[in-house]
């Protein structure tokens, strides 16, 4: 009676680690499952970026957090974790829109991303004439909307805020402070391969420009990472999501905003 009794609770005692075992591998399989669906939908459908500077205001503002849409350039390496070199070109490569906002990998380091708007295509002139961008001999039509302040660093910033609109719908606002160094370029034929970007904040905006190593230049379509289709959420960089006190800092205004040049 007294064996048979242990025999019973040793069984018991092993489909207790059988059971717990399961378990275990269960919820290890779990997570391997979330972790390749985590890496699949940022490879191949979404992925976030903050803003860290102003180089696009007023469309951008530091503290946003972006969503990028990964489809619609097709993909490359740099559409994937750590931009493996084994993989080069392209797949089901299309080129941006005029006036998309896009996310790519900097040419000059090939590890930062950028994110500015697309304003010339490959085979495309591009010339700016005190301020204004003239692409294939037509100037972009912009008009004064308004001015605007910002202290910075203790200084006094006053900007020009104005409406551009490309060919083919896309309108967007930019700031600009008057003559500059930018404010002069070209004229330059776009290469082959090669998109021309600008940020919508003129005056403090490393973009194609400003040539390697300083700037970007003109971007290479394989190094397009995808997108931005729309600011997720904003917080000034006092916003810390472990203290409660500080989440007043959230810009709720800022939630969900669409960044589509043309939303008609």
């Amino acid at each position: 009676m007294t064996e048979t009794r242990s025999k019973k609770v040793r069984r018991r005692h092993l489909a207790r680690r059988l059971r717990r075992a399961r378990q275990g591998e269960s919820l290890v399989w779990t997570v391997i499952g979330a972790l390749v669906l985590a890496v699949a939908v940022r490879s191949f459908l979404f992925q976030p970026f903050h803003i860290p500077t102003e180089s696009m205001r007023p469309t951008l503002e530091s503290g946003d957090y972006v969503i990028a849409s990964k489809w619609p350039y097709g993909y490359s390496r740099y559409s994937l974790p750590f931009a493996p070199a084994a993989l080069e070109g392209r797949l089901f490569s299309r080129l941006p829109d005029r006036g998309d906002i896009v996310v790519f990998r900097a040419p000059q380091t090939g590890a930062d991303a950028y994110i500015k708007r697309v304003m010339a295509l490959p085979g495309d002139s591009v010339e700016i004439r005190q301020g204004v961008v003239v692409v294939n001999g037509e100037p972009v039509p912009r008009g004064l909307v308004g001015e605007e302040q910002q202290i910075n660093d203790d200084v006094l910033r006053r900007y020009g805020v104005y409406e551009e609109l490309l060919a083919g719908g896309a309108g967007y606002t930019v700031l600009d402070r008057g003559p500059g160094d930018l404010d002069t370029y070209g004229p330059r034929q776009v290469p082959e391969g090669h998109v021309f970007v600008l940020g919508d904040n003129r005056d403090e905006s490393r973009d194609s420009r400003v040539p390697p190593p300083i700037g970007p230049g003109f971007v290479p379509v394989e190094n397009l990472i995808g997108r931005a289709e729309v600011v997720l959420a904003s917080a000034t960089p006092r916003f810390e999501i472990l203290k409660p006190w500080t989440w007043y800092h959230l810009r709720p205004q800022r939630f969900w905003v669409s960044l589509d040049p043309d939303p008609s």
